[in-house]
């Protein structure tokens, strides 16, 4: 009995965050703006990747940070002049869609192009809450060893987009990239794969062009 009550609350939750998740995407729709949801680890280089996006780019870019408690990389992210909320979750390990709203309505909604939002460090947790982005991207580092795509398939199989992030690094902690990106390919045949080093200048421009190819 306590198995099937907790597989309806279950449903509900999911059901309850997807309609507040379509609203925010009619939200952005609305205001004509692009919204990227970054997934990844703790230390995957997802701040950093999206430091560079602002910088390299000329959209008007607002950002939706999420911590569980520290507002650490939003604080990053102000020095680089564009608007940015920073977003706590407290005891929870992912944002939902009622944050991400709450986190739109403080956002300039009318004088930006494109809205990024960084998820909570983990590739479990988010994977079941949808937040109203066009695209997701998940960033995974050579540092966290090359089996993990292959332990956190389901992240992988609903992402747009996988960063194999400094792969410059990838013989001094004997990861191999190749495997990573061919453990993504299988796991979803149709995801685009971008090695990358922020470090050397790899693979930036290619992530670059992949969003602006989805905002077309």
């Amino acid at each position: 009995m306590h198995q099937v009550a907790d597989v309806e609350v279950a449903k509900n939750i999911m059901d309850a965050n997807k309609k507040l998740a379509d609203k925010n995407l009619k939200n952005l729709e609305d205001n004509k703006i692009f919204c990227v949801d970054f997934v990844g680890a703790i230390g995957s280089g997802k701040t950093t990747l999206i430091e560079e996006i602002i910088d390299k780019t000329d959209y008007k870019i607002g950002v939706l940070a999420g911590d569980v408690i520290s507002k650490f990389d939003a604080g990053r992210i102000e020095k680089h002049d564009v608007p940015v909320v920073g977003l706590n979750t407290g005891k929870e390990c992912h944002l939902d869609a009622h944050l991400v709203g709450h986190g739109l309505h403080d956002l300039p909604l009318d004088d930006l192009d494109m809205v990024i939002i960084e998820n909570v460090g983990n590739l479990i947790c988010p994977v079941d809450f949808e937040l109203g982005s066009h695209m997701r991207i998940v960033v995974v580092s050579v540092t966290e060893g090359d089996d993990t795509v292959e332990k956190h398939p389901i992240i992988f199989q609903t992402s747009d987009v996988v960063v194999i992030n400094k792969v410059d690094l990838s013989e001094a902690v004997c990861a191999d990239a190749d495997k990573m990106v061919s453990d993504a390919q299988k796991l979803n045949p149709n995801v685009k794969v971008i090695k990358s080093s922020l470090k050397e200048g790899i693979g930036l421009d290619e992530i670059i062009e992949t969003i602006e190819s989805n905002m077309d």
